[in-house]
């Protein structure tokens, strides 16, 4: 794991209408890392990645790999948490796939090949199952080369199998390419298990360390409210 920082947030504020939405955030995360954002609906998760990625105003800083965010974005990858398309078309994922330029060529193989794309290449998008699209997105974003890859839920709507393939396989791009990810999640077990650090949110940063560290039940009544009980899988 490096010690390089690759994403710096100063005092990161948004607003929508007076309303605030992320109130004065400090963090960073160095190379290598696999970060999760916890924290109740509507407490700004979503919101965090929008501004990491440009996608909406905001105050503060967001550094890349120590500079401006505008000259970094072509080495994040992002992974939304809805992909809309008309499941009726008939698009196979090897014609969805063709789409994307890729430079290097052996690195589109591994990826498919690391990601399990292979297996429904000719596949219509729209039969796939949740966890065969999941894939799909994971992929095309790894086809850029990112060396931060952003997960917006993206294990919503998967069943328990392919959820735990998820986390399997992001550790595995984790140790195999060092990268860097950030996920959103509401399985704070799967975090606790798979997770280097922890951002805890709900509008203001409740707790940013290591799961084992930081993850209390105290944290968690103050994220999710007195009736959450936490109990960690050790593996």
């Amino acid at each position: 794991m490096g010690n390089d920082k690759i994403l710096e947030i100063e005092n990161l504020t948004v607003k929508y209408n007076d309303h605030v939405i992320l109130n004065s955030l400090n963090f960073y995360v160095k190379s290598g890392e696999i970060v999760a954002i916890i924290g109740p609906n509507g407490s700004g998760k979503t919101t965090l990645l929008k501004a990491i990625l440009g996608l909406i105003p905001h105050q503060g800083c967001v550094k890349i790999l120590g500079g401006p965010l505008k000259s970094a974005l072509k080495y994040i990858g992002y992974v939304p948490q809805r992909f809309d398309f008309d499941k009726t078309f008939p698009l196979m994922v090897k014609e969805f796939l063709s789409f994307i330029k890729v430079a290097n060529r052996q690195w589109r193989e591994e990826v498919l090949r690391e990601v399990g794309i292979n297996a429904f290449l000719d596949k219509r998008i729209g039969e796939l199952s949740g966890g065969q699209l999941q894939r799909l997105l994971i992929a095309k974003a790894l086809l850029k080369e990112p060396k931060l890859l952003l997960l917006d839920e993206a294990t919503s709507g998967v069943d328990m199998a392919a959820e735990m393939t998820f986390y399997e396989l992001i550790q595995h791009l984790n140790e195999t390419h060092n990268l860097t990810i950030m996920l959103i999640s509401h399985e704070v077990n799967m975090v606790y298990k798979f997770a280097t650090q922890i951002l805890c949110l709900n509008k203001d940063l409740v707790c940013n360390g290591r799961p084992r560290e930081a993850i209390t039940q105290e944290v968690l009544e103050r994220l999710y409210g007195k009736s959450i009980l936490f109990q960690p899988h050790e593996h």
